[in-house]
């Protein structure tokens, strides 16, 4: 019992600190603190959460193995939606506070600009994963088909480090950050799913290895 009510605790604590970001935007624009440029300013803050809480996501599955703490998976779906959340803010600000709602000229940005083109394309990459992120699209998905789906994260984070490399012309340290997690959480995946695949072909392997017994009379 006391662990489940520290668990609850634990899940209120994690979703407010994961508001804070938004909050701190917030109250920067009330005090008219978002610098000279306001509408690039929210865009990068919001770009950068997104890449952000999709690595803290990624991080789960390796970090509850190496240190050994098997509750940590509970809070993997609510980064992942936070990371929704913030690439929803970001969107929203190229619809509303860049464009205008002027789908005129957005379409043409996708289409011509290609850091535009490859951001959308993981953004329209998360939302099914944010659609059937709730247990009861596990049990209608199954388990094998629902974490397929879910692979798709580790595209769309690739798809954010590129968007992020294509969109600065000069300093490219926070995408040089981004894509040394990302590849060091897509090198472990890999190495997992390498190590899975042996396990299952070495009892298959022992099986035909054993010798009948003999028959004794």
């Amino acid at each position: 019992m006391k662990s489940i009510l520290l668990s609850k605790w634990t899940k209120v604590v994690v979703f407010s600190a994961c508001l804070v970001p938004l909050a701190i935007l917030v109250w920067r624009g009330f005090n008219n603190n978002l610098t000279a440029n306001p509408i690039e300013f929210i865009t990068h803050t919001t770009g950068d959460w997104t890449m952000r809480f999709l690595i803290l996501s990624l991080s789960i599955s390796p970090l509850r193995k190496l240190l050994r703490q098997p509750l940590l998976i509970r809070y993997r779906r609510m980064l992942g939606l936070f990371a929704f959340f913030y690439v929803c803010l970001h969107f929203s600000t190229w619809i509303g506070l860049d464009k205008f709602f002027n789908w005129t000229e957005m379409l043409k940005d996708v289409q011509k600009r290609r850091f535009i083109t490859v951001g959308f394309a993981g953004f329209v990459l998360l939302i099914p994963l944010a659609v059937t992120s709730t247990a009861g699209w596990i049990r209608r998905l199954g388990g094998r088909r629902w974490q397929q789906i879910h692979r798709l994260v580790y595209i769309t984070a690739v798809f954010g480090v590129i968007h992020y490399f294509w969109l600065v012309k000069s300093d490219i340290t926070k995408p040089l950050e981004y894509a040394f997690f990302v590849g060091i959480l897509l090198s472990w995946r890999a190495l997992e799913w390498l190590r899975s695949g042996r396990n299952k072909r070495a009892p298959r392997a022992i099986r035909r290895e054993t010798p009948a017994p003999v028959e004794t009379t």
